[in-house]
């Protein structure tokens, strides 16, 4: 029998599928995490709302509640980091999860062994991290001790994906940042996903920096980066 590790905090996995919720309550707790299970969407609210765990993993094909209806509810009262899971491959089930505030996603069938280490990268990502200094570019502020975000001196509410992505770009502004790199530093790997996950959180992004998505530059061919002299007053064509 293998030892348990020392507690991590509370996992919640929402999953109708009783199979796959044991074999997930089966791996989390070899690595020391406690885990939850809730087998329909309004229980799994109700244990989002009432637990407050580190992390929800997510099934989107639930009875009653979908999942995305879930991913939904719980983003209006908690910014608890979300892994989604769908049995279908469907990009438009995906970029909807990312579009409603989920973290990152997995396609059934999966490796559990991979979602464990998915779970632990976004943890660590989603981690308050000890750097006091505020970070600017134009009219956007970023604290990282507070973990808010200013536009044009109004506070703009981020996923906690969307936050470490932005801090991430704003760390190395100037520099020309590729996919592969942004899904290592800010999702905490760039083998087991691909390209659209940065795609969809940028365009999310830009959304909610208003006029000052400018900022945010595509470098065709290679990713994105955040760009000091941008100015959203200038003329179209005007760099």
């Amino acid at each position: 029998m293998v030892p348990r590790l020392v507690d991590l905090g509370t996992l919640l996995v929402v999953e109708d599928d009783v199979s796959i919720a044991e074999l997930l309550q089966l791996y989390l707790s070899r690595e020391g995490y406690e885990v939850l299970a809730a087998a329909d969407g309004a229980r799994g609210v109700e244990l989002a709302r009432v637990e407050r765990p580190r992390l929800m993993i997510l099934d989107l094909m639930l009875p009653g509640m979908s999942g995305l209806e879930v991913l939904k509810v719980v983003r209006s009262f908690s910014d608890l980091p979300i892994i989604v899971l769908t049995a279908r491959d469907s990009d438009q089930d995906k970029i909807l999860g990312l579009e409603l505030g989920a973290d990152d996603y997995m396609t059934k069938p999966f490796n559990p062994g991979e979602l464990v280490a998915r779970v632990r990268a976004v943890l660590r990502r989603s981690s308050p991290s000890e750097e006091p200094a505020a970070l600017s570019l134009g009219g956007i502020e970023l604290s990282p001790e507070e973990r808010v975000v200013r536009v044009d001196q109004r506070q703009v509410d981020l996923t906690p994906k969307e936050f470490e992505l932005l801090h991430y770009l704003l760390l190395n502004r100037g520099i020309a940042l590729p996919r592969e790199r942004l899904l290592e530093e800010v999702w905490g790997y760039s083998f087991y996903t691909d390209a659209r996950t940065v795609d969809v959180h940028i365009g999310q992004l830009r959304k909610k920096l208003g006029r000052w998505s400018v900022a945010i530059q595509t470098v065709w061919g290679l990713g994105y980066k955040a760009d000091p002299a941008a100015d959203p007053d200038a003329p179209p064509g005007v760099a």
